[in-house]
């Protein structure tokens, strides 16, 4: 068996990640999974290397000594590793993730909705859709329009820079909140530090990237939306555990003014009879902001990228640590 395997229970997610990409990684033919490497443990001695993406199996430490002692590197052509990287970093394998890859499309998509929601994109398209041309009218005055506004972005992270990064487009001003953002990263970004309470209150639209972990679940809360200015926007691309459900949908019912959107909910899809479904200004889509379509492909590249970059001995790019694991996605 050759030292390089993909390690995943969905050829065709695979495929689809690494779609030509097969001939230069040059790994064993075939999708191997955790059964397939627990029946057999011997004959994956020699891996060295594990390639995978959304799918790739837990292993306990005891498993990973036992089935792979030669095992140096996982690279994964996907987004968050919580869900597997712990004990293989703790087994003394280096993990590598694309989710820097992932971050691209989740950025292009928050700022496609941050412009949307200042030209008043949700609050005249349903009425001029269905002919009710007096009030899409009266809701085009509502529009802030994209210039001299602010955006308070949660979460400076790899998804959260990317926003800014794009924003610097725009004639914009940008807020952050970020509890482990150093003032002089901020600076360097070129934005402002602020509270969750100042955000919600000053920003015209506040977009939510918060890193997924015990801390930020609940965060968002009903008073967070009760300070929000007339006419402005929520957008959540990040997590949905991160907004007390309830107490949002009590405020929006309140106040008609407020639009949300929410690429993600928890549970996701909503629960059947949620007032998500019914409120006339929350707009929903299922879980699309993150890699689609041939996007999915730019991961595989960053990966295939990353393998060539260690084996070369070069200075990793994507390489994530226990460390990391506190406050990633």
């Amino acid at each position: 068996m050759k030292n390089r395997i993909f390690l995943n229970p969905n050829p065709g997610t695979v495929k689809a990640v690494y779609s030509g990409l097969f001939e230069r990684l040059d790994c064993e033919p075939g999708f191997f999974k955790k059964e397939d490497v627990l029946a057999d443990p011997e004959k994956f001695r020699d891996v060295t290397e594990i390639f995978s993406t959304w799918g790739m199996p837990r292993f306990t430490e005891e498993e990973i000594a036992r089935c792979f002692p030669n095992l140096k590197c996982v690279y994964y052509g996907a987004g968050s590793v919580q869900g597997f990287a712990r004990e293989f970093l703790q087994s003394g394998v280096r993990v590598f993730s694309a989710w820097a890859a992932n971050a691209v499309p989740v950025a292009e998509f928050t700022v496609a909705e941050i412009v949307l929601c200042m030209k008043g994109f949700f609050h005249t398209v349903r009425q001029y859709s269905a002919g009710d041309l007096a009030g899409s009218s009266a809701n085009r005055g509502r529009s802030i329009g994209n210039y001299d506004y602010k955006v308070g972005i949660l979460g400076a992270g790899m998804v959260g820079r990317e926003v800014i990064r794009l924003l610097k487009n725009y004639e914009c001003e940008i807020l952050v909140f970020d509890p482990f953002l150093p003032d002089e990263k901020a600076a360097a970004l070129g934005v402002k530090k602020a509270s969750l309470d100042e955000i919600f209150s000053t920003c015209e639209v506040v977009s939510n990237h918060l890193a997924n972990n015990a801390q930020t679940r609940g965060m968002l809360r009903g008073a967070h939306f009760e300070k929000m200015m007339q006419n402005c926007f929520f957008i959540n691309t990040g997590r949905g555990a991160q907004i007390v459900e309830s107490e949002m949908t009590d405020v929006l019912a309140a106040r008609p003014d407020l639009t949300v959107f929410l690429d993600v909910t928890d549970p996701e899809p909503p629960v059947a009879g949620s007032p998500l479904y019914s409120l006339p200004n929350v707009v929903m889509t299922p879980h699309i902001a993150g890699s689609l379509g041939r996007e999915v492909k730019r991961m595989g590249v960053y990966m295939t990228e990353e393998s060539e970059r260690v084996a070369a001995g070069e200075p990793a790019k994507w390489e994530v640590s226990l460390e990391m694991l506190k406050t990633m996605a």
